[in-house]
């Protein structure tokens, strides 16, 4: 089995192990606590100690019409579908899990990712300049809308992708509504604080089934570990309209439940990773993921205002958004 390079000393031990034995995180959370951005230090101060933010409204209609459409045309997208990028939802017909690399295949979303109110976030708690490592758009049909079992998403990109810290976050954007009955996102506040190992060698091609999420033998977190860490600290379960948002650490278990209610849920995924982060040789995997999962390109994100032009201060008055996350949190 490939290995990350000799040079690169892997401080995340995962699936190389007979058990799993969870232990405290070596990297920090907020990378610069001086750094400027559109967050409040009280919302700096809450991402570091939870894991997580929650914003009430941080796309608005029209961008939300216009990924909903993108996601349909894309979906429908004889090409897009042949090129590995759509996972397909296993227990419906011609139905849809996700889609990978939007930034990439449609301008709607490149706007959205690129823009400063996510991007720019991503830059003051990361530190540094930023990339997009991965975009996808979730989707859980109604009815028949699959979990995702628990799981840090950090695990993964460090044993499947070379990964080398946990200096990266991701936004779950909700593009329909996110309710308590259609399989919205859980956290357990403070995970992030605790690597989690997993037991089980990565097969060949692994994502070609890891991305249906059925039964996994390597990734998912340790159920013993998860129990512990939601009696000491609970599970935040994120509900919210078409436009909120939740913003998370890497390294945060997380999960949803799937979708039995007759109303879908559609979610936009985007992780951004520091340019001192970049990827190297999988930890614990025999290749690596195609880079519709995992780019390798670190060239940062322009800076662009909050409209998504490039332009990063101050904004126009034509791409006037709230930049401050402060009046925009939602109460989780």
């Amino acid at each position: 089995m490939a290995t990350a390079a000799d040079s690169v000393e892997d401080l995340y031990p995962t699936r190389s192990v007979r058990r799993s034995v969870p232990f405290a995180r070596r990297h920090p959370v907020v990378w610069d606590a001086a750094a400027e951005g559109p967050l409040a230090a009280g919302d700096v101060d809450a991402f570091d100690r939870d894991g997580f933010l929650a914003f009430k409204d941080l796309l608005d209609a029209e961008e939300i019409a216009a990924c909903l459409a993108e996601t349909e045309r894309l979906g429908r997208d004889a090409d897009v579908r042949a090129s590995g990028r759509v996972a397909p939802e296993p227990d419906v017909a011609d139905g849809i899990r996700s889609v990978f690399e939007v930034h990439a295949l449609s301008e709607a979303f490149a706007r959205v990712v690129g823009g400063s109110r996510l991007a720019g976030i991503a830059r003051q708690l990361l530190g540094s300049e930023v990339y997009v490592h991965q975009s996808r758009v979730n989707l859980k049909s109604a009815f028949d809308g699959s979990k995702f079992g628990w799981h840090a998403d950090f695990e993964t990109w460090h044993s499947e992708d070379g990964m080398p810290a946990p200096r990266a976050l991701s936004f779950s954007v909700a593009l329909t509504g996110n309710e308590p009955f259609n399989g919205p996102l859980m956290i357990i506040p403070g995970s992030h604080r605790t690597f989690v190992p997993s037991v089980g060698e990565t097969p060949p091609d692994y994502h070609k089934l890891s991305l249906l999420g059925k039964a996994l033998p390597a990734g998912p977190a340790d159920r013993t570990t998860v129990t512990d860490l939601a009696r000491r600290h609970g599970i935040r379960q994120f509900t919210g309209p078409a436009g909120s948002a939740v913003l998370f650490d890497c390294n945060c278990l997380h999960a949803s439940a799937g979708n039995v209610s007759p109303f879908p849920r559609t979610n936009l995924f985007v992780v951004f990773n520091s340019v001192e982060n970049g990827l190297g040789e999988p930890f614990a995997a025999p290749a690596p993921r195609p880079g519709y999962l995992a780019s390798r390109d670190i060239t940062p994100l322009p800076r662009r205002c909050a409209g998504g032009c490039r332009r990063a201060r101050p904004p126009h008055a034509s791409c006037n958004r709230v930049r401050s996350g402060g009046d925009r949190r939602a109460s989780a």
